[in-house]
C-alpha cells in the first residue's frame, strides 16, 4: 500500500522541472526545493530564476538557493525539514555525504543515459555524438561519487537516426518523471532491489562548450551528422567559411569526393561539402549576425559565398 513520503526536491533546468511537476501531481508532498541561484539570462543579461524555481514559486513551496551545501548552516538548514527522500534531477552541484545521509531514505537522482555509460555532465549529447543507438533514464541511489550509486531502475528509448540533443531531451523528460515514480514506490514498501554499476562499462559524459561543436572536417561524414547533431540546440556545430563563423543546424551524409571541407557543390537542395569519408549536404545554416535559414533560402540571397572549390574549416 503507497503512502505520501515527505520529499526535498533539487533541481535547476527544464529537465528537472518536468521531475518536478510529476511529484507535486503525486501523493507525495514536496516540502521544499533546492536550486541553482539566479543566473543572467537573454539580451539584458536579467537575472532570471531556474525553471524548477519558477514551478515551485507558482505552487508556493519555500525555495532555497545555497551556492553550496558544504557549511554546517546549510546542511542544518536541510536536515530540519525531517525529509523521507531527496530527489536530486540536474541540480548542478555536489551532494557532501552529510546531505546524502540526511533524508531517512537517502538521495536518489534521474539521470538522462543507461549507467554507467555516460556519467557526468552532458550525457544526451555525448550519447548521439557516439553514435550510441539507445539512451534511457536511470534513478539510482546517490553516493559521493559521481553518478556511481547503485541503480533502482532504467527505462530505455531508441536513439533515433534524426534525432538532436533537443529531440532526445524532450522524450527523456517525460520518460524520467514516471520512472522516478516507480522508484520512489519501490523504496517506500521495500520491493525494489538496487543493482551495483560495473566500473569497467563506465563512460565520461564531458561538459559541453563551444570547442566541442567545431567541425574537423577530416572525420567521416557519418561521425560529423552525429556530431551536428549532438550540438543542437546548443551549442550548434561550427566551421568557418572566408574566415567567417558557419554554423550547422542540420546536415544529411551524402555521396562525395574531394578535400576534406571542400565545396563540392551549392545546390538548392544543400551545400554539399568533402568529408574525410563521404560528403555532408549542409541544409540549414546560419551566418554571423543572422538567423538559421533552409539553405536554399541563403542561396538566394549569398550565392557568391558559395563558391565551389572553396574549402571550409581554413
Amino acid at each position: 500500500m503507497s503512502r505520501s513520503l515527505r520529499i526535498v526536491f533539487a533541481g535547476t533546468p527544464e529537465f528537472a522541472a518536468s521531475h518536478l511537476q510529476a511529484l507535486l501531481d503525486s501523493e507525495h508532498s514536496v516540502i521544499a526545493v533546492y536550486t541553482q541561484p539566479d543566473r543572467p539570462a537573454g539580451r539584458g543579461q536579467k537575472l532570471t530564476p531556474s525553471p524548477v524555481k519558477q514551478l515551485a514559486s507558482k505552487h508556493n513551496i519555500p525555495v532555497l538557493q545555497p551556492l553550496n551545501l558544504r557549511s554546517t548552516e546549510a546542511q542544518q538548514e536541510l536536515a530540519a525539514f525531517n525529509a523521507d527522500l531527496m530527489v536530486v534531477v540536474a541540480y548542478g552541484l555536489i551532494l557532501p555525504q552529510a546531505v546524502l545521509d540526511s533524508p531517512r531514505l537517502g538521495c536518489i537522482n534521474s539521470h538522462a543515459s543507461l549507467l554507467p555509460r555516460w556519467r557526468g555532465a552532458a550525457p544526451i549529447q555525448r550519447a548521439i555524438e557516439a553514435g550510441d543507438t539507445e539512451s534511457g533514464i536511470t534513478v539510482m541511489q546517490m553516493e559521493a561519487g559521481l553518478d556511481t550509486g547503485p541503480m533502482l531502475l532504467k527505462v530505455k528509448t531508441p536513439i533515433l537516426a534524426t534525432d538532436t540533443a533537443g529531440s532526445l531531451h524532450d522524450r527523456l523528460a517525460m520518460l524520467g518523471p514516471d520512472a522516478v515514480l516507480q522508484a520512489i514506490q519501490g523504496l517506500a514498501d521495500g520491493s525494489i532491489n538496487a543493482e551495483k554499476q560495473l566500473e569497467g562499462l563506465a563512460t565520461y559524459a564531458h561538459k559541453l562548450n563551444k570547442q566541442a561543436a567545431l567541425i574537423d572536417w577530416q572525420r567521416p561524414a557519418a561521425a560529423l551528422d552525429c556530431q551536428i547533431r549532438a550540438m543542437h540546440p546548443w551549442p550548434v556545430a561550427h566551421t568557418t567559411l572566408a574566415g567567417e563563423t558557419l554554423k550547422i543546424h542540420t546536415a544529411q551524409v551524402s555521396e562525395g569526393h574531394g578535400q576534406p571541407g571542400e565545396i563540392l557543390s551549392a545546390e538548392r537542395e544543400g551545400l554539399l561539402v568533402a568529408c574525410g569519408e563521404q560528403a555532408l549536404r549542409l541544409t540549414h545554416l546560419q551566418l554571423p549576425n543572422g538567423k538559421a535559414l533552409a539553405f536554399s533560402d541563403l542561396l538566394n540571397s549569398k550565392k557568391d559565398l558559395f563558391q565551389t572549390g572553396q574549402v571550409l574549416g581554413l
